[in-house]
């Protein structure tokens, strides 16, 4: 029944954030250029709809290694000013560009000599011009059917701040090793931060020589659970079988499977990782490979461990 409403909202929204892109022009250049060689914080205010979405950018830039919290400017002008210090940068939001709480924090903010990027829905407005950068967020129309509720300029304030900080991660050199550091906490985290060495299999591995031979070895892949067995030859890594190559050398050599050894059917020099490696990596080798389990081994090719693909869901 309100399907219609609510796919032309998302229409509106879509192309309020299309629309912002012939907007794009040097003014963003110099604003992160700013924030690249900002020795300080960067401190988000706004009033309203426009300070919520504020706050949202300011978590995402902190996360993604840019220092930033969002202030209300009410708070910073009866007292609070003082969180604001030199080196730091501003992103002062406001859809008119004329909010006065934040009109009244430009000539503080000026004679500390504190940057001001803008952002605004009016490239003439006073903001804009007490602003070092201007970043133009004017959308046509609200996505409110009234067209008097934030919607669609909300929207375009947040992808703005989105774009900011997409920018900023590749200039930075921004990896997922550090975003992992800023998302402790999280299953991202966990899982950037989590090495081999954390949760591979010690514990009666599936061990086999190259002599040994192959209904033995079908018995040790059995008991080991792993679905693989391992040869080691000189306390070295020399092959490995998985229950997927006994079943095929079943296939193939019928008459004579029994007389067979690991050596015949392993696959000799198996791939192996270090136990420092995090498994967000070692599930992309799982993937890329389409294998199950992967083998820890120090620069000696010695047998640590081996990883597999429920040992990676954390």
């Amino acid at each position: 029944m309100w399907n219609s409403t609510a796919i032309q909202c998302f229409k509106d929204e879509a192309q309020a954030l299309l629309d912002l892109i012939p907007k794009l022009n040097e003014d963003f250049d110099k604003a992160i250029n700013l924030i690249l060689s900002c020795k300080g914080k960067v401190i988000i205010t706004g009033v309203g709809k426009s300070g919520h979405i504020g706050a949202k950018i300011a978590a995402t830039l902190s996360s993604t290694g840019t220092p930033s919290f969002y202030v209300n400017p009410l708070d910073l002008y009866h007292g609070d000013l003082g969180v604001i210090m030199e080196g730091d940068v501003v992103i002062a939001i406001s859809n008119s560009g004329y909010t006065d709480e934040l009109l009244r924090l430009v000539p503080s903010l000026n004679e500390r000599n504190i940057s001001i990027i803008g952002m605004s829905g009016n490239p003439d407005s006073l903001l804009a011009k007490n602003s070092y950068a201007h970043l133009n967020i004017a959308v046509e129309h609200e996505a409110d059917p009234l067209n008097l509720a934030p919607t669609s300029s909300t929207t375009a304030t947040l992808a703005m701040g989105d774009a900011i900080a997409c920018c900023l991660v590749k200039a930075r050199g921004f990896r997922e090793m550090d975003f992992a550091q800023f998302h402790p906490g999280g299953m991202l985290g966990k899982r950037l931060l989590t090495k081999a060495s954390d949760v591979m299999h010690t514990q009666d591995l599936p061990i086999v020589t190259p002599a040994t031979p192959l209904p033995e070895a079908v018995t040790i892949v059995s008991q080991g659970r792993l679905g693989i067995c391992i040869a080691i030859e000189n306390k070295q890594i020399c092959g490995i079988i998985t229950d997927g190559d006994i079943r095929r050398a079943m296939q193939h050599s019928q008459s004579n499977f029994f007389t067979l050894k690991v050596s015949d059917v392993m696959t000799p020099d198996p791939k192996t990782v270090p136990p420092t490696m995090k498994i967000a990596e070692i599930d992309s080798i799982l993937n890329r490979n389409k294998i199950h389990c992967v083998l820890v081994a120090d620069e000696q090719k010695h047998l640590l461990g081996v990883v597999d693909s429920f040992s990676t869901v954390i």
